[in-house]
C-alpha cells in the first residue's frame, strides 16, 4: 500500500524537510526510568527526545483521554446523571492516566494499569446496558458474571502476557456494548420517537466512525513502522510527530469513546421516555456532544424529537 504513495510522500517529504525543523536525537543510555518491562513497544522511538520520557507524542495525546474525562464527570455531576456514568468517567480517566504513565516509562506494570483500565471501564458500561430496568437481583447477578469475566480477562493476561489477547477482548467487549445499545434503542424507541433515534444514529455513528479511524491509524502505525521512522527522520521535528500513528490512535479514540459514553447516558434517558427533561447537545461532526437539562426558555416549542427535527 506504502509503494503507491512512496513518490507523492517524497514529494511531500523533500517540501517539508525545507521547513524550519529540529533534528531527532539518538536514544538516550540512560532513562530515567530504568530498562524497558513492558512486553509491547510501539513505533514511537524510545527516549529521543529527553531521559525522562519514553515515547513522547504517545505520552502527551494522553491529553484528550483526561480533559474529555473531566468534562464528562462534571457534566454528569451538574445535570445529575446516573452514578455509574460518572464511575464510567473516573475509569475513562484512569486510562488517560495509566496510558501516560506506561509510555513515559515502558514499564510493564503501567502497561497493565493502561490496558486492564480499558477493559474495566468498558465492563461498567455493559453493566450499565444490560442491567437497565431490570430487577436489583438481576443487576447483582450480571454485576458479579461481569466482575468475573473482567477478573479472568487481567490473570490470563497476565499469564499470556501477549498484547494481542486483550486487543481482541476489549473490541470484542466494546462491540457486545455497542450492539445492545442499538437493540434497546430500535426495540423501545424507534416506534415512539423515530426523529430522536435517528438523531443518535447520526452521532453515534460519527463517534464509531473516528474510533475506526484511529484503529486504521494505529494499524498502518504498526505495519510500516519502519518506514515511518526514515520519513520522521527525513523532516525533522516537529514535523514527524504528525506522522505518529499510535498519537493518532490517542487523539480519535479517546474522542470516539467520549461519544459513545454520551451516548449511552441519552439513550437511557430516552428509554425511561425523559427526552423532556434531558437534551443531546451535538451541533456539529466538529463539536464535542454533552447531555443537558431542558430549560424553561430552550424547551418551548419543543416536544420530544421535534428538537432533534429542528436542530439537525
Amino acid at each position: 500500500m506504502l509503494s503507491v504513495l512512496n513518490q507523492p510522500l517524497s514529494t511531500l517529504g523533500s517540501a517539508v524537510q525545507n521547513l524550519p525543523n529540529f533534528r531527532y536525537g539518538e536514544e538516550k543510555l540512560n532513562p530515567y526510568w530504568g530498562p524497558v518491562t513492558a512486553t509491547i513497544n510501539w513505533c514511537e522511538e524510545d527516549y529521543y527526545l529527553t531521559q525522562y520520557c519514553a515515547e513522547i507524542v504517545n505520552s502527551l495525546t494522553n491529553v484528550i483521554f483526561i480533559c474529555l474525562a473531566i468534562r464528562g464527570m462534571r457534566n454528569c455531576y451538574k445535570e445529575g446523571h446516573d452514578v455509574i456514568f460518572f464511575v464510567a468517567f473516573m475509569g475513562y480517566f484512569v486510562v488517560g492516566v495509566g496510558s501516560f504513565l506506561f509510555h513515559s516509562t515502558l514499564w510493564y506494570s503501567m502497561q497493565l494499569v493502561d490496558e486492564l483500565s480499558m477493559i474495566y471501564s468498558t465492563s461498567l458500561m455493559m453493566w450499565a446496558s444490560f442491567t437497565h430496568g431490570k430487577s436489583l437481583r438481576y443487576s447483582i447477578a450480571v454485576g458479579v458474571i461481569l466482575s468475573m469475566l473482567a477478573g479472568g480477562i487481567s490473570l490470563t493476561y497476565h499469564y499470556l502476557q501477549d498484547p494481542k489477547f486483550h486487543q481482541n477482548a476489549f473490541g470484542l467487549m466494546t462491540v457486545v456494548v455497542l450492539f445492545r445499545s442499538f437493540y434497546l434503542m430500535e426495540r423501545n424507541i424507534r416506534a415512539v420517537d423515530p426523529a430522536c433515534v435517528n438523531y443518535m444514529w447520526r452521532m453515534v455513528a460519527w463517534g464509531i466512525t473516528v474510533f475506526l479511524a484511529g484503529y486504521a491509524l494505529w494499524l498502518l502505525d504498526n505495519t510500516y513502522c519502519g518506514d515511518l521512522r526514515g520519513w520522521r527522520r527525513s523532516v525533522g521535528m516537529p514535523w514527524g510527530f504528525f506522522l505518529e500513528g499510535h498519537g493518532w490512535w490517542h487523539l480519535l479514540t479517546g474522542v470516539g469513546a467520549y461519544y459513545e459514553l454520551m451516548y449511552g447516558i441519552y439513550l437511557r434517558y430516552c428509554l425511561d421516555g425523559r427526552q423532556n427533561e434531558y437534551r443531546l447537545v451535538w451541533k456539529s461532526v466538529f463539536s464535542i456532544p454533552d447531555v443537558r437539562r431542558w430549560t424553561p426558555g430552550e424547551k418551548n416549542g419543543y416536544v420530544n424529537g421535534d428538537a432533534e427535527k429542528k436542530r439537525v
